[in-house]
């Protein structure tokens, strides 16, 4: 081979890659940099990591479609929001008037229409999770919606597969949307998925392009008969039941019932017409009038490189911003942009309990390491700082105040702001609030603090790995 003529068409591409990094993509200027050192002092990993992680200039033309296809079934609730911005609506409890102005930021950006009087119950065990969702499955009389970022072809994965094969030979529209990257990865592909189909059910591939690692859908969404709603950070897998070489996994999701269903359905509908073209319909047998009895304020928040912003981003600042007392975050991933540095240590030198809480062992260690290092940057500030230690965390949820807060998709680090599709549930209600603040608490009998002391004697193997770690973090 002519390594010389190798070389020089890898320096080529490389400048041409450079040159599309600095006029064609819309990126920060810390993105920007970070990518053109990668090109130039490191060419050949440089090239492979732009063709897998880079090349935004795709972007527009990848979602166009789907922004088309979101704003026109967006409108179907475009007089709600029109009502609800002009008549100073008064909510129901107190809590969501308290953060009136963190609702009225999402709906005016990100269309998050709230809804009231919901029903939520928290799940933070992977059995006692999967055995509500498989009691609504099973109860199902009309149709099941699953959408997962991992489906795996493993003994949980099986088993969903086959109880929504049967509700599908019972006659039951059953459907299944699962991105092509994270499934492919469990070890799932479209034969693992025969049965359900066989059976009548319908499955939907989510950007079938797997040698590309950016516009994931990292979701986790399902929807019963209109009726019955959950949504987290669990994905379908066995590791998810803590059968994983991570030991216990402690995540957490939501059950919803009341009109936030409908939001979630929504979600679904946008992200299946987009995947599949089948293009369903807004028929009143998707959308059915919820059951009452509930208290919780709740706003579906979604994001994703289709939209302009970053909705899921926006609301944490809001939430960060509007804590007086507590801020409670839990997350696997912490890789957050100066914005979020900056909210959470204002917040803990005014004298807010600040408090974040990371994994204690690495699933992905590149991420692992540039997350430890930026949550040590927050110490000095008063920030507390906490390894989990009882197996692996992979909760999404934040909570203020223990009056509101955040369970769903997205983690704390720019590939959730601003690269994969996310969903998650702002809710607005001291009862579930004080819940998940109960939870954290309850964590922190299992975790260890990191404090400057600890984290000082850190070894220089690991020091090194964070340096190296922290230097590929803006990539994207």
């Amino acid at each position: 081979m002519d390594w010389p003529l190798v070389t020089g068409v890898i320096y080529l591409l490389n400048t041409l890659f450079a040159i599309v990094v600095i006029f064609f993509e819309r990126r920060n200027p810390t993105a920007t940099l970070a990518w053109l050192m990668v090109l130039f002092f490191l060419p050949l990993v440089g090239f492979v990591l732009y063709l897998f992680l880079g090349q935004n200039y795709t972007r527009q033309r990848l979602f166009t479609l789907k922004e088309k296809d979101d704003a026109t079934l967006r409108s179907i609730f475009e007089e709600q929001h029109r009502r609800f911005l002009e008549s100073q609506h008064r909510f129901s409890n107190p809590e969501a008037e308290r953060y009136r102005d963190v609702i009225l930021a999402l709906l005016r950006r990100n269309r998050a229409f709230l809804t009231e009087g919901n029903r939520v119950e928290i799940y933070t065990d992977g059995s006692e999770l999967f055995d509500a969702l498989f009691a609504a499955i099973r109860d199902a009389c009309h149709h099941i919606h699953l959408e997962y970022f991992i489906v795996n072809n493993d003994e949980l994965g099986r088993e969903v597969v086959h109880v929504l094969a049967a509700k599908a030979a019972e006659g039951l529209e059953v459907r299944l949307l699962f991105d092509a990257l994270g499934t492919r990865a469990g070890g799932g592909s479209r034969a693992a998925f025969r049965e359900l189909t066989d059976a009548g059910g319908r499955i939907g591939v989510f950007f079938p392009s797997v040698y590309r690692i950016n516009y994931r859908n990292h979701r986790k969404i399902a929807v019963i008969d209109g009726r019955i709603g959950f949504i987290g950070g669990f994905n379908i897998g066995d590791e998810y039941l803590g059968r994983g070489p991570l030991g216990y996994w402690r995540d957490t999701a939501v059950k919803i019932t009341g009109q936030a269903v409908k939001m979630l359905q929504l979600r679904f509908f946008l992200d299946w017409n987009f995947t599949t073209g089948e293009y369903l319909r807004a028929d009143p047998v998707y959308f059915p009038d919820p059951e009452g009895g509930g208290t919780t304020a709740v706003q579906i928040v979604s994001g994703g490189p289709d939209t302009r912003w970053n909705p899921v981003k926006e609301g944490y600042l809001k939430l960060i911003n509007a804590a007086r007392e507590s801020v409670y975050l839990q997350t696997p991933y912490f890789i957050p942009d100066d914005s979020i540095s900056d909210a959470l240590l204002l917040a803990a030198l005014s004298g807010v309990d600040v408090r974040l809480m990371i994994p204690c062992k690495p699933d992905h260690p590149f991420v692992y390491w540039a997350t430890l290092s930026f949550a040590a940057d927050l110490l000095d500030a008063g920030v507390r700082v906490y390894t989990y230690d009882n197996g692996f965390i992979h909760a999404k949820t934040v909570v203020v105040d223990g009056k509101a807060g955040s369970v769903g998709s997205a983690n704390w680090d720019v590939r959730s702001f601003r690269l994969n599709f996310e969903a998650n549930a702002f809710f607005y209600d001291a009862a579930v609030g004080e819940e998940l603040k109960r939870r954290f608490i309850e964590d922190l009998a299992l975790s260890t603090e990191l404090t400057p002391e600890r984290y000082g004697r850190r070894s220089r193997r690991i020091r090194f790995k964070e340096s190296i770690s922290r230097l590929f973090s803006p990539l994207g």
